[in-house]
């Protein structure tokens, strides 16, 4: 059975780092945004995520073109769409493509939280303006906002699939995280590093060069 791999991590987390690895270990990555050329359908793969969910009961429905999807979340161009945080469509993808791998990309809560506040717009305007699950409308432009929303997404992936072996969390900073992801998706993954980094510097000066989208 082809390997298929969803990421469950929110934003800044090292989605971009484990679609980069992904993708240099040969498997086809949808990460974000399905683009010109990628596939026969272009979209946000959030919502080609539930487009495919409720129109057939398929979440990869629109995705047949890939083997993994590294960043499924989209809030912007007025869309507000977690497929990671909905349990409902995560048990679709069980149910429709069994063996196929969830990984949980954490980096430290306050390291994501403090990314998210100097990317873009994102946590000065874009996370406090929508109702996303778990954070809702009003709600996320403050650190200890963000990181107890952080910390719950975490907390909840880790609750739906305790026990589970198509499951791995994944601390993308950990120095064995290429041995522990290589050994669960059970293929070689001849790069590991540091993608999409944040340059802005830090709420304490200092660089970040963990950080990625």
């Amino acid at each position: 059975m082809p390997l298929k791999v969803m990421n469950l991590g929110l934003p800044k987390s090292g989605t971009t780092t484990l679609g980069q690895a992904l993708t240099a270990a040969g498997l086809r990555v949808a990460d974000w945004k399905v683009r010109a050329g990628q596939s026969t359908v272009r979209g946000y793969v959030g919502r080609l995520m539930y487009d495919g969910w409720f129109s057939t009961g398929d979440p990869w429905q629109h995705l047949s073109d890939f083997d993994a999807a590294t960043e499924c979340s989209i809030v912007r161009d007025g869309l507000n769409l977690w497929p990671q945080t909905d349990w409902g469509l995560i048990s679709g993808l069980r149910d429709r493509h069994p063996g196929m791998r969830f990984v949980l990309t954490v980096r430290p809560a306050a390291r994501i939280s403090d990314s998210m506040g100097r990317w873009s717009n994102l946590g000065r305007r874009r996370l406090p303006d929508a109702a996303v699950p778990g954070l809702p409308e009003g709600y996320g432009a403050t650190d200890a906002q963000r990181i107890r929303w952080i910390e719950g997404h975490h907390a909840f992936c880790r609750q739906v699939f305790a026990g589970a072996d198509d499951f791995l969390e994944l601390p993308v900073e950990a120095p064995d995280a290429r041995d522990r992801l290589a050994g669960f998706l059970g293929i070689d993954l001849p790069w590991w590093g540091v993608a999409n980094a944040n340059t802005r510097r830090t709420a304490t000066g200092d660089d970040d060069p963990d950080d990625d989208a």
